[in-house]
């Protein structure tokens, strides 16, 4: 883990210079910008990987979200023969289409998980140091009880991520491609449908395969996305603004409301992931957001840990 020592800063992101209503690129749910402070605390270097799942699962017997059978209760209505354990993977498609409906690029696969990434004919061999994905908020936090941690609040992994940097737009700076080399993984190429792996991958990439950014940590944009522990709400932050002070160790609204889908319950992403690009997705901005329903995992979603000093002081007693 690494020490990220806390302290003030300005939180959310302006609209990129390019935005416009396609996809998630708009940043509204990102402003406006308010201060914070938060304490500190350590963080993972990097994204929980799948060897690290896997110690979790051999020395406990978790069961993921995404490998048990759905159950008829929670989705009344559904043909049984729908009700197959399984997970949302990205299919790109094999030609250009409208950006409008993200579900031609998305697929629910009976028989992937974590452990089948890609579908039940997939594995994780060679795939030891990749993050772990298919996993679900319920999932996530199982883990770090199981390791002494916790997810880290929106506001400390804003914190982290911009290591110290203020107003900068990327993790690791002003320009995306800093000297004209790519600096973390994202889509280039058309999305969705030809990704040409100019970063240096096509899809997901093992951890720390970019630099580190001040603080020492690694994949704080692209590659997955991470879950933090705040509920999601696209005007928290105003209802931050509004006090007119420094907002200390924000825990995130009492619940979670979404729009678009306000029946479903959601938790913050941060980062961005492997399929973000200035075409449909500029989430790879630092201090842009992105949210998830609360038992759905995707092949481009993981998570990282955190750990208070109090919690670390208890263990060492």
């Amino acid at each position: 883990m690494v020490w990220i020592p806390g302290g003030e800063f300005s939180m959310g992101a302006n609209d990129p210079p390019d935005m416009d209503e396609v996809g998630m690129k708009a940043t509204e749910d990102a402003r406006p910008i308010h201060r914070v402070y938060v304490d500190g605390f350590f963080m993972d270097q990097a994204d929980v990987t799948n060897a690290q799942f896997t110690a979790f699962v051999k020395a406990t017997g978790y069961v993921t979200i995404a490998e048990r059978k759905p159950r008829a209760e929670d989705f009344p209505g559904a043909p049984p023969e729908n009700l197959i354990a399984g997970s949302v993977v990205y299919t790109p498609p094999n030609h250009p289409v409208p950006l409008n409906n993200h579900f031609q690029w998305w697929s629910y696969i009976p028989g992937a998980n974590w452990r089948h990434p890609l579908g039940p004919k997939s594995d994780l061999k060679g795939k030891e140091n990749y993050p772990v994905v298919h996993i679900a908020y319920e999932d996530a936090e199982s883990y770090a009880r199981w390791a002494g941690k916790r997810l880290p609040t929106e506001a400390e992994w804003e914190f982290a991520a911009r290591g110290g940097r203020a107003g900068e737009p990327f993790v690791w700076g002003e320009e995306f491609c800093a000297s004209g080399k790519f600096m973390a993984n994202t889509h280039q190429g058309h999305f969705p449908d030809k990704d040409t792996g100019q970063d240096g991958f096509i899809g997901i990439a093992p951890v720390a395969s970019f630099a580190p950014n001040q603080y020492g940590l690694y994949d704080m944009a692209g590659n997955v996305w991470q879950w933090t522990s705040d509920w999601y709400r696209p005007d928290y932050y105003t209802q931050l603004a509004r006090a007119g002070s420094v907002t200390r160790n924000p825990r995130g609204p009492d619940s979670s409301f979404d729009p678009s889908e306000p029946n479903q319950p959601k938790k913050v992403h941060r980062g961005g992931s492997f399929l973000c690009t200035d075409q449909y997705c500029s989430r790879y901005i630092v201090g842009t957001r992105g949210k998830g329903e609360v038992s759905t995992g995707t092949n481009h979603l993981g998570f990282r840990c955190v750990k208070d000093v109090k919690l670390l002081r208890s263990v060492k007693a």
